[in-house]
């Protein structure tokens, strides 16, 4: 009946890898490679087979991985994978794995993500080795160090200011960083102190700080104060220091002293440079205020000295010495020789009693108490009597700790008196509160038991007094003390009964009764010398005592006082009763009545089981907050319950006891049936369903309208994105062409007309070889010298420019060339003329008021000689103030508007540009071109070196000429210049090849009836390539074939492109589109002419909606803004660098003020408005649309479009009206519609300050008339104009003759003009 049992005399199972297993020392136990498991060798399928079944440690299996890690963003990428699993194909004969790479797009968190590559069996499906590789991505690193100081393959492009893998990507070879030393970062430097307010560099040490590139910005340092950020430009010296420039600092509050600044350098914008601490933020930079938190002068001294703070008496504050302008005594420092505060004061006395006895430590709290424990040590006096400083409790300045001597009897009270260093009136201080010495207390109760435990309550007067207080009775300390109150015994629970006690208790002060066995007491209240009342205490029953028996004490006892024979007292007659218990009101715990139905509270024990049965307790019953009536039985209360309905608690009382069996819910009378309370309940349901379907469907339709709000804010924030890009862009490459072409424009570098010429081309423009200019023959002189003198006759002046104007074929022309002739006669005596000025413009005043017309109407049209003349006026006064002020802003803009424009592609026929400010001017479409650099040979050295010119290749022949001349000649007026006509541009091939290029020769394109003229991009011309401009010459390849275009047709284009008239005639050309009257062929550049009506739909090439290229508009205005801003600054600004306002212009304004009140106008808008129709209107917008009248320039039609829009802008600028605009208004309104409202408060400020400066005498106006005249005497012939003028007395003699000879009351006037007429003067 034996049994043999077998059990494994070992345990393979439990080891988990092959080094475990092999490493157990288990003989029996093995590791089974294929299927991961250690198990003996028998257990292992083909465990005989090699490599299957490992025995030994270096049979384990163990993986190594080239490389152990790779970048994210090296190639090649792969799909984004939750983990990265890699089944690998073993080749046992080499021992080497390969594996295909699933690579991360992107990481988690952090800069690298460690997978498992596992090696898994295809025969048993099992994974039977792994190891770990590491994904690493560079790009998370935004700063120098931490790219490099990565454990992974990490390299630093500085100038690119990105982390990256691979080095070759970075800008420059000197720009790779691989090492912490070699980034560049801030070095530690001392605390840098900085005071608010006042304006001071920061100096910072650093290293490998980079030189920015081209097209980078340059340095800033950003500080963060009180949350706010503040970007101040900084200057890099050289790669170790960096400085912020001058620039002061502020922060809120004068809470703060000393604020600690994080200051950041940054460069290009945002590229950061490395701290290389970021737990503490270096460099430190403290902002401080001296006078916060520094009332008084003891503060202000006791301050950090490297603050250099120090008091300034005569403004009472604390301050930087530059900050106190007053004599050296009034300025106190701490390391000045001067550094004692004078005027201590005394705030605060800590007790205010004490005794006489002495030892109290006084607390002396003030201002200026010194700054050093020896100025304080010996001259310190409280109410008289000696207290010695302590030097543990002095706070300089501010404290004084100091213990009290021995006090006379005869001192009751005084006041604290110090002095600081020596007992000068000035260096001592006397407090305003008195120190008073204590007298003898009362004691209650005055006797007491001889055990002690009494409570003593000590009262009088300054008990408060000293800083340690110590009682004692006789010689024995009290055993507890409690200042400012009465102690009292803690409480107990309330007993079932209260119980009358009768003994001696008079002398006791808080008896109390205790039972056995529990440390619980009850308070008993003295009802006389022989009485007290106690509430019986509790008995402590254990949890299995029977509640229900009747308990005697064995011992009982009384705490009084300290009473030992008392605590005990053995044999009472004091007996406990079972406790009462009441039953809860059922399961629920509520039980519902009707209103008048008694309460019935179920229990038992509720009345004492005492013999007799005459013994009951004093039940409370509470419903709610109010009490019931009570009727006790043995087992029952009944509760009349009170005038309530609802639900309310019920609570029981008795003795100390407090039980509630539960809620009570007395139901009120329901005036409604159940019916009627069913229906209200549905109608009820019904109408909350109804409105919340109402509410959902509403917050449904309410997302949905927000969310297409939201798309399209988003789509408009995008555009509105790539217009500001285009702007930054577009106006900082503006700004480096603008700065080069103006760089070696200094303040006669700006082709500025002559005067002569400036004038000539304002008052008679489009006349190149004005009569006024030419001699005339003697005896033609000889008569208009009679008429000269009439002229110079005020009389005669005004009555011949009225009879005039009265003449109906007097047209708008004749009228403005009369006032240009008269203002050129009297160039020599701008006195007269501007007396015949005033004179004309109250006329004009009277006419227009009595004519009933709008008042604002005035000067708003040149409709008379005085207008124009008005106009002449200021053109000779303004020329200085143009030449040293305006001028500079007016030219950079018009270089600016012309660069702009240049840099992209300018329809050649047509006039529309890509950039533009005008509407009308723009191309609504794309074009394609690509920007070249040619070297430019010069035509008038060929040995001077080449000048690279930017072209496009989309510009004609005649537009890169005309910007090759431009480049050359860029400080050269351009009447000085050659023509672009004049030369030929000639293409410099490789092996000395040459070819003419031209916009028309054999090679250009016809494509129905649509001659396309020839471009760079026609001829192929690459980037790089060598031209030179060459005298005008004809060649076999480029000669017009005769048989399809003649040459008179090739060479209209050139003329056609030309400048018609003069180069300062008023307007710009717009080239029109003509078709060749031979050939019938028309025209074309960039875009057909769309109003041919043969033109076929889709011939402007590839377009959508065109509007959408009106964005390029709010792209142009962004860049150009600055300039139209400096040019309006400057007009509308009282204030000049070195000049001061025109005299002219304050003259003028009085004159139409006195005007204003002499016809009773005080409308304000009125009168802004005439100031603008007289200076801004009639002189500023002629200069702004014309600047060929002021420099010596050419005005290209793109250019004359967009100044128009500036001079608009600058007409809405000077308007009082207010311009509600719409999305129909012209665009050149809503280009600027943001911009109007702060220009018009320019204008607007502008008038105002020219009020308000004193008026100009009519000596000093009449001298400085005078200077003008004699500076510009002989610029013009006055002859010549006198001819011109008798010109029109020899077309009108037959109406002027009879008015003029009618009004000439003077004999001697009447003789000259007799004489005059009869001369018979005409016309040369």
């Amino acid at each position: 009946n034996n049994v043999i049992e077998f059990f494994p005399v070992e345990s393979c199972s439990q080891y988990q890898s092959c080094g475990e297993c092999l490493g157990s020392g288990d003989p029996h136990c093995g590791w089974c490679v294929l299927h991961n498991t250690c198990t003996r060798k028998e257990r292992c399928e083909r465990s005989k087979e090699p490599r299957r079944f490992a025995s030994e440690m270096k049979q384990c299996v163990r993986l190594t991985v080239h490389p152990s890690n790779i970048s994210v963003s090296q190639e090649p990428l792969g799909e984004w994978a939750p983990l990265c699993s890699t089944f690998l194909s073993v080749e046992p004969q080499h021992g080497a794995m390969a594996a295909p790479m699933t690579s991360w797009l992107a990481l988690p968190t952090g800069d690298h993500h460690v997978v498992q590559l596992q090696l898994k069996s295809k025969e048993t499906g099992m994974t039977f080795a792994s190891t770990s590789f590491v994904f690493y991505n560079c790009s998370v690193h935004n700063s120098c160090l931490s790219c490099v100081e990565s454990p992974y393959r990490c390299h630093w492009c500085k100038y690119r200011h990105v982390c990256t893998h691979d080095p070759k990507t970075c800008s420059f070879q000197e720009g790779r960083v691989k090492l912490p030393e070699d980034c560049p970062q801030l070095l530690r430097v001392d605390k840098i102190l900085v005071p608010v307010e006042v304006i001071k560099p920061i100096t910072l040490k650093a290293k490998n700080l980079p030189q920015p590139q081209s097209g980078q910005r340059g340095y800033e340092c950003v500080l963060r104060i009180q949350g706010s950020e503040q970007r101040v430009p900084a200057l890099r010296f050289n790669s170790s220091r960096v400085q912020c420039q001058n620039s002061s600092y502020s922060y809120e509050g004068m809470e703060i002293n000393n604020l600690p600044v994080e200051l950041t350098v940054v460069w290009n914008g945002h590229f950061n440079i490395d701290n290389p601490a970021p737990s503490c933020p270096l460099p430190a930079v403290h902002l401080y205020k001296c006078g916060a938190r520094r009332e008084s002068c003891g503060l202000c001294l006791k301050a950090d000295p490297d603050f250099e703070c120090g008091w300034c008496q005569g403004q009472g504050q604390c301050t930087l010495r530059q900050h106190c302008p007053i004599h050296e005594s009034q300025w106190l420092e701490l390391s000045g020789a001067n550094s004692k505060c004078t005027n201590p004061r005394i705030t605060e006395i800590i007790p205010v009693t004490g005794p006489r006895e002495g030892g109290t430590k006084v607390t002396i709290r003030g201002e200026n108490l010194g700054l050093e424990f020896r100025d304080i040590a010996s001259h310190v006096k409280v109410a008289g009597v000696e207290c010695s400083p302590l030097v543990d409790g002095y706070i300089p300045a501010e404290q004084i700790v100091c213990e009290m001597g021995e006090a006379k009897p005869s001192q009751h009270a005084g006041f604290v008196e110090i002095c600081v260093a020596v007992c000068r009136p000035e260096f001592m201080a006397r407090s305003s509160q008195l120190y008073y010495f204590m007298v003898s207390p009362d004691l209650k109760p005055s006797r007491g038991p001889m055990s002690g435990g009494t409570q003593v309550t000590i009262t009088g007067t300054n008990l408060n007094a000293g800083s340690n207080v110590v009682v004692t009775f006789g010689k024995q300390p009290s055993a507890q003390l409690v200042r400012g109150a009465i102690m009292s015994t803690p409480g107990c629970p309330a007993a079932p009964r209260e119980t009358r006690w009768v003994g001696e208790a008079a002398r006791v002060q808080s008896p109390a009764a205790q039972p056995p066995c529990s440390p619980s007491l009850q308070l008993c209240e003295v009802l006389s010398a022989t009485e007290m009342t106690c509430q019986a205490p509790a008995l402590a029953l254990g949890p299995d005592h029977q509640s229900d028996l009747t308990e005697r004490p064995e011992e009982f006892g009384f705490i009084l006082d300290n009473v030992q024979s008392l605590l005990i007292l053995n044999k009472t007659n004091f007996t406990y009763y079972p406790n009462p218990v009441f039953e809860a009101f059922g399961p629920s715990g509520i039980l519902e009545l009707k209103p008048g139905t008694p309460i019935i509270l179920k229990g038992k024990n509720l009345i004492p089981p005492v013999a007799g049965g005459n013994v009951k307790l004093n039940y409370t019953v509470l419903v709610g907050e109010k009490p019931c009536t009570v009727t006790v039985s043995d087992v029952q209360l009944l509760c009349e319950s009170p005038n309530l309905i609802g639900r309310h608690k019920v609570m029981a009382r008795v003795g100390g006891m407090e039980y509630s069996p539960g809620m009570v819910y007395i139901a009120p009378d329901s005036p409604l049936s159940l019916p009627a309370i069913v229906s209200i309940a549905v109608a009820g349901g019904l109408l909350i369903i109804f409105i919340v379907a109402v509410l959902i469907a509403y917050k449904r339709k309410s997302r949905e309208s927000d969310l297409t709000l939201k798309r399209l804010q988003m789509q408009m924030d995008n555009l509105e994105s790539r217009v500001a890009l285009e702007c930054k862009e577009a106006f900082a490459e503006l700004q480096t062409d603008i700065h080069e072409l103006t760089s070696d424009l200094d303040g006669a570098g700006i082709p500025f007309l002559d005067y002569r010429t400036y004038t000539m081309r304002v008052l008679f423009p489009g006349i190149e070889d004005h009569p006024v200019l030419r001699d005339l023959e003697e005896r033609v002189e000889k008569g208009l010298k009679l008429f000269a003198q009439l002229i110079n006759n005020k009389v005669f002046l005004l009555s011949f420019i009225r009879t005039l104007e009265s003449q109906r074929s007097f047209s708008m022309r004749d009228r403005g060339n009369v006032a240009s002739l008269i203002m050129t006669v009297l160039q020599s005596k701008l006195e007269y003329a501007t007396d015949v000025l005033k004179q004309l413009l109250a006329d004009l005043i009277d006419k227009n008021l009595e004519s009933k017309n709008h008042p604002k109407l005035l000067l708003r049209r040149t409709e008379s000689v005085a207008e124009k003349m008005l106009t002449n006026w200021f053109t000779f006064l303004l020329y200085k103030f143009l030449k040293e002020c305006a001028g500079e802003p007016l030219f950079s803009l018009f270089c600016a508007i012309k660069q702009q424009m240049e840099k992209g592609p300018i329809d050649a026929i047509t006039g529309e540009a890509r950039y533009s400010l005008s509407e009308d001017k723009l191309i609504r479409q794309q074009i394609d071109y690509k920007t070249l650099v040619l070297s430019c040979v010069s035509p008038d050295s060929a040995n001077s070196p080449e000048v690279p010119v930017k072209i496009l290749n989309c510009d004609t022949i005649t537009q890169v000429k005309e910007k090759i001349l431009d480049a050359i000649f860029k400080n050269v007026p351009c009447s000085h210049r050659p023509k672009a006509a004049d030369m030929d541009l000639e293409w410099r091939q490789g092996s000395g090849a040459r070819m003419i290029l031209q916009d028309e020769d054999i090679t250009t394109k016809i494509e129905n009836d649509w001659k396309r003229l020839n471009t760079l991009a026609h001829y192929q011309v690459p980037d790089g390539s060598v031209v030179a401009l060459v005298s005008k010459q004809v060649t076999a390849y480029n000669a017009v074939n005769n048989s399809t275009v003649s040459r008179t047709s090739a060479s209209k284009y050139e003329n056609m492109i030309r400048y018609t008239g003069s180069p300062d005639s008023l307007r710009s050309r717009t080239p029109m589109i003509t078709p060749d009257l031979e050939s019938g062929v028309k025209m074309w550049h960039l875009v057909k002419n769309h109003e041919h009506g043969d033109q076929k739909e889709g011939d402007r090439g590839s377009k959508m909606v065109s509007e959408i290229y009106l964005t390029r508009l709010l792209a142009t205005k962004g860049t150009l803004q600055k300039f139209v801003d400096d040019l309006f600054e400057t007009i509308f600004s009282t204030a000049h660098r070195g000049s001061a306002l025109p005299l002219a212009i304050k003259y003028m304004f009085d004159f139409l003020d006195e005007q204003a009140d002499k016809h009773g106008i005080h409308d304000p808008h009125v009168r802004h408005t005439w100031k603008s129709n007289c200076l801004p209107l009639r002189f500023w917008v002629n200069m702004i649309k014309n600047p060929q009248f002021v420099f010596d320039i050419h005005k290209n039609s793109i250019t004359d479009a967009c100044l128009s829009v500036v001079a608009q802008t600058f007409m809405d600028s000077c308007s009082t009206s207010e311009h509600r605009l719409g999305k129909d208004s012209p665009s050149n309104k809503l280009l600027y519609a943001k911009d109007i409202p702060s220009y018009k408060n320019w204008v607007e400020r502008y008038y105002s300050d020219i009020g308000k400066m004193p008026a100009i005498s009519d000596q000093d106006m009449n001298a400085y008339l005078a200077e003008q005249s004699r500076m510009h005497m002989n610029e013009f012939n006055t002859m010549s104009a006198l001819s011109e003028i008798f010109s029109y007395v020899g077309k009108y003699s037959e109406e002027v003759s009879p008015a003029l000879l009618g009004v000439s009351r003077n004999p001697k006037v009447r003789k000259e003009l007799q004489q005059a007429l009869g001369t018979g003067v005409h016309k040369p």
